[in-house]
């Protein structure tokens, strides 16, 4: 017999995957420029140049036996290090190497991170819209998923919601800023208050409780705006962090957590990190990439093209009358569909060649996710099927 639970995940795919793998037929029987296709987070803008010539120097001139060898479990020590001075140096915290576990992209860091945390009957809290994947990966822990509603006028963290969602199993908190599907950062002040809510809530209970920092687009944010730093803000913090979309790296699966050094028990919580790593079999990330992002810290691709794209849509799509959450960060547009269901509403889609994906999976019916990590002039080509879209519901 066979996990029942595992064929299920094996045989219904993701929607954002379902519609990907839908947009590549679609292109083989039209023309891929037919297509508008906005379903995946995969970066369009091309690595900065630092990663060619890491890679390239690595290769030529790097010792080819080491490079292609294992690391450490948990990730070489001298990269480890590289990037735990980096993350000082920006936020004023105080990590050493054995701070940093490397894995294999965020996904891995989450998947580690709630695995070295959870035990039965655990709750995680996150806040919709939120990631459809967090729900698979704490539910693999045999803990449940707690989804709080934000406020739909801004999708910034209804406190109130949240405190009323806290109970004596919330083991810890996803909180994910710069937010994929809806592009907003988190504002200071909602972050403070969440923090004081979850000290309020450590002392009344007598057990840590955790903040697992989602942090793949901390980078990929516009004007003045600011992501905080949440280790700065609270003592019990996780952050788990790729190089996918700051470097442009997805295929190279390269990202950290990093464990506060002013959490409780924090070595213990690195060991259990490192035993969650053992046991899932996310051991030595890919050597070559460690090496490469250790030689491009501070660097990342070219965000004014995302800035670019995201002014050019959002602007089309309020002219045409769709409700649009302007996005401070991320490269994700977050649309009001123009009916009740956000699943109808992109089968229609489909009628004009736009790819987009219903966000009832993200925890927030009655909205879309546009993904603009795509060409410019992809987007300038689609305009007039979001018009005509748009017209069709007149």
């Amino acid at each position: 017999m066979l996990s029942q639970e595992m064929v299920k995940l094996g045989t219904n795919r993701s929607v954002i995957r379902d519609l990907f793998e839908y947009g590549n037929k679609r292109k083989e029987e039209i023309g891929a420029d037919k297509v508008f296709d906005f379903s995946l987070g995969n970066p369009s803008v091309p690595a900065p140049s630092c990663v060619k010539e890491a890679a390239l120097d690595l290769l030529q001139n790097g010792d080819e036996l080491l490079l292609h060898s294992y690391t450490s479990a948990q990730g070489d020590a001298g990269v480890r290090k590289t990037i735990a001075d980096y993350i000082n140096a920006q936020h004023g915290t105080n990590l050493t190497a054995d701070s940093l576990y490397i894995t294999v992209g965020a996904a891995a860091s989450l998947t580690i991170s709630l695995k070295a945390l959870a035990e039965e009957g655990d709750e995680f809290i996150t806040f919709a819209p939120f990631f459809p994947e967090y729900r698979v990966f704490v539910e693999n822990t045999g803990s449940k998923l707690v989804v709080v509603d934000s406020d739909p006028k801004d999708f910034q963290i209804d406190s109130a919601a949240f405190e009323q969602a806290i109970t004596p199993h919330t083991k810890g908190i996803i909180l994910n800023s710069p937010n994929n599907p809806s592009g907003v950062v988190i504002r200071e002040e909602c972050i403070k208050r969440v923090c004081e809510i979850l000290e309020k809530k450590q002392r009344e209970y007598g057990h840590a409780i955790f903040l697992i920092a989602d942090e793949p687009y901390r980078e990929l944010v516009y004007g003045e705006v600011k992501v905080p730093y949440l280790m700065n803000y609270y003592d019990n913090t996780i952050v788990c962090y790729s190089y996918s979309k700051s470097l442009s790296l997805p295929g190279e699966r390269i990202g950290y957590i990093a464990v506060s050094d002013k959490a409780e028990d924090w070595k213990m919580i690195y060991a259990a990190i490192c035993g969650a790593g053992r046991a899932l079999g996310y051991v030595c990330a890919p050597s070559m990439f460690q090496q490469v992002v250790a030689r491009c810290m501070g660097q990342t691709s070219d965000v004014s093209v995302y800035k670019k794209n995201r002014d050019l849509l959002y602007n089309a799509l309020t002219e045409y009358g769709y409700r649009c959450i302007k996005p401070d960060g991320a490269f994700y547009l977050f649309v009001e569909a123009l009916e009740k269901d956000a699943n109808a509403f992109a089968e229609k889609a489909k009628e004009f060649e736009l790819l987009i994906v219903p966000a009832d999976s993200f925890g927030t019916p009655g909205f879309v996710r546009i993904s603009y990590c795509v060409s410019t002039e992809q987007i300038e080509r689609a305009l007039p099927a979001f018009q005509a879209l748009a017209e069709s519901y007149r």
